[in-house]
């Protein structure tokens, strides 16, 4: 069985050639920058869910799963009659 040492060198050469190792990951281009870039997003978005409130989380997060190539979320809601309260966005303070 290989060790932890070889399962991340393992992983750290997966990472040069460009793939993502670490869920978050994305970019990063060694197994440490990819670490560190997704635990930088984790707490990001802990940061923004305590700022906003959950329940202004999750309307952007409705409002965001919306979007798509051609068209940005609030307006693919207002076609299918979705409803997006931005009122809860507002940041807490």
């Amino acid at each position: 069985m290989a060790s932890e040492q070889e399962k991340r060198g393992e992983l750290d050469a997966k990472a040069r050639q460009g793939k993502t190792v670490v869920p978050g990951g994305t970019g990063g281009k060694s197994l440490d920058a990819q670490e560190r870039l997704a635990e930088g997003r984790q707490k990001g978005g802990e940061t923004r869910r305590e700022q906003m409130g959950r329940e202004g989380y999750q309307e952007m997060g409705k409002k965001g799963g919306l979007s798509t190539t051609d068209k940005p979320g609030g307006e693919r809601a207002a076609e299918e009659g979705i409803p997006i309260d931005e009122s809860k966005y507002k940041t807490k303070k």
